[in-house]
């Protein structure tokens, strides 16, 4: 996997004690998800989500239902977004608690 690296927009502030990860995934809006991975695809500089489904090693199936709120963003889909952008955890907690502006 290349690694893919985000400009001035990643959050760099700490996320409240209040979002964990399980937290922000769960309570997540349909517009946070879609930002998520709308970030990813436009840092990997890739044209619709079947590319990303590839980048992130899932089946199709399981982007079109995180778009459509019908699942959640995993910790283990979580993971594989950190290994191929720079953004930790935390950065992925804060834009699904609604903490990042487009």
């Amino acid at each position: 996997m290349r690694a893919i690296t985000f400009g001035a927009g990643t959050t760099g502030t700490a996320v409240p004690e209040k979002y964990t990860f399980a937290k922000a995934s769960e309570t997540a809006t349909f517009v946070s998800q879609n930002k998520l991975l709308d970030m990813v695809t436009k840092a990997a500089e890739l044209r619709n989500d079947a590319g990303l489904a590839r980048l992130l090693e899932v089946a199709p199936p399981v982007i079109s239902k995180i778009r459509h709120k019908r699942l959640p963003v995993g910790a283990t889909l979580a993971i594989s977004i950190t290994e191929v952008t720079n953004l930790s955890i935390a950065d992925i907690t804060a834009i699904l608690a609604g903490q990042v502006a487009a």
